[in-house]
């Protein structure tokens, strides 16, 4: 059986599953889906501002669930719906959080709050699907998210470091787009990257044999199977054979990372996960998305939410003021992104169940003009009384912050039509281009 015929009934992420373990067997090492163009320090980052020309980063914050609004970025003092909540002041005078944002609320002036999001979607999963690829989910398609439209339509600033990762639970298809664009998925950040050094009974001089009579091996498949599956499976091995032999292989490793500065961001997945995007868009990868589960709290919202929000905030705060502190936050920019809100009711169990209708996200760091409220909701949260935001318009200005042509057209391999955003508007005046 050939190649071909060996992977024609499988989906793209499977079949990329299934490439990357055929070279892990055989050379011993874990395949990685891509590499980047330029390299950066481990150790330091660029804390010059930026210039014009440089890349933006992005790491994208997903609160898994369905994060509510009422409860974080949009509080409604002295109502019912407000419940137990208490709400605080922030560093912008007219800018109010709850209780438990109180790191975040530090650097709201570095950040523009999104109250208007408004999503058709109240099912988790078609809600996901359309946050991360603004498309609605299809049978007959898949779309890519965010890190790969990045990859597609900019490239990577790293040479030797991916430059789309997924940190835990995360958009891990590279949709219609070639895997190689698709992200590179690290389960556990304080194990960093997996299977990226030589076997302990694999020395330097059986590696070479190997790679040589791999490369014996492939010569005449490759050359009658001209196949973006055996180019992929080939760009693969060289990319891992690549990160294995850099320097930079140590931007994976939170051990280079002081007790003080991992304390700082939390000692849980979602707080080390942030600090090890920090660590990578510190090197240059483009995107990083780090989710947070949990928020689906339809009974025991607030004990629960006052253990789950306190997670994000310290994290959050404390990649707010690393990057800072670093130089980066000109050139980085944070997403805080969830697939709806809460419902302002609050419900028999003390919980709070699905509300698409409004909700709340943020946009901070690069590009971004801070110390702002986009949208309003009612004195109840209910409803968008202004500017409405759609998620195709919130992924839109994403796109634009990063130096995307939202309207450019990318074909799917059926000859379909794609934007980024598809026909998302840019926010207005949330950006500074």
């Amino acid at each position: 059986m050939d190649f071909k015929e060996l992977t024609k009934n499988l989906d793209e992420p499977t079949r990329r599953s299934f490439i990357m373990k055929m070279a892990g067997s055989f050379l011993g090492v874990s395949a990685l889906s891509h590499t980047s163009t330029n390299k950066a320090s481990a150790a330091s980052g660029n804390l010059s501002k930026r210039n014009s020309s440089d890349p933006i980063n992005v790491i994208y914050l997903y609160m898994n669930g369905g994060m509510s609004h009422i409860d974080t970025l949009d509080p409604k003092p002295g109502t019912d719906v407000q419940g137990p909540t208490e709400v605080i002041k922030t560093n912008v005078p007219d800018i109010r959080v709850g209780q438990h944002m109180a790191n975040f609320a530090k650097h709201c002036d570095k950040a523009a709050i999104i109250r208007g999001m408004s999503s058709t979607q109240g099912a988790h999963e078609q809600a996901y699907y359309l946050m991360h690829t603004s498309y609605s989910a299809l049978g007959t398609i898949t779309h890519p998210g965010m890190g790969t439209w990045i990859m597609n339509m900019q490239g990577r600033t790293n040479q030797k470091l991916p430059g789309n990762i997924v940190i835990g639970s995360g958009f891990k298809s590279s949709g219609f787009m070639e895997p190689k664009l698709g992200p590179l998925i690290i389960g556990d950040p304080n194990k960093g990257l997996q299977n990226s050094h030589l076997p302990s009974d694999v020395d330097d001089e059986q590696f070479s044999r190997r790679l040589k009579l791999a490369s014996r091996l492939d010569r005449a498949f490759s050359s009658r199977y001209d196949q973006s599956q055996v180019k992929a499976y080939n760009d693969m091995y060289n990319d891992a054979i690549t990160l294995m032999q850099s320097e930079d292989l140590a931007a994976f490793d939170l051990n280079k990372e002081s007790r003080a500065v991992r304390n700082l961001y939390g000692n849980n997945s979602f707080g080390q996960g942030c600090l090890l995007a920090r660590r990578l868009v510190q090197n240059n990868v483009r995107f990083v998305e780090v989710s947070l589960g949990g928020w689906d709290m339809h009974d025991d919202m607030f004990r629960r939410g006052s253990e789950l929000i306190p997670r994000l905030d310290q994290a959050l705060g404390a990649l707010m003021t690393d990057l800072t502190q670093l130089g980066l936050i000109d050139r980085t920019l944070v997403v805080l992104a969830t697939e709806f809100g809460r419902t302002p009711k609050i419900n028999g169990n003390e919980g709070r169940d699905h509300y698409p209708k409004a909700f709340s996200c943020m946009l901070a760091g690069a590009n971004v003009k801070g110390g702002q409220i986009v949208g309003k909701t009612d004195k109840n949260a209910a409803n968008v009384e202004s500017d409405k935001i759609s998620i195709t318009d919130f992924n839109a200005t994403i796109a634009a912050a990063v130096g995307i042509d939202t309207e450019k057209i990318v074909y799917s391999p059926s000859r379909r039509p794609f934007t980024v955003a598809n026909k998302g508007k840019v926010i207005d005046g949330v950006l500074d281009l």
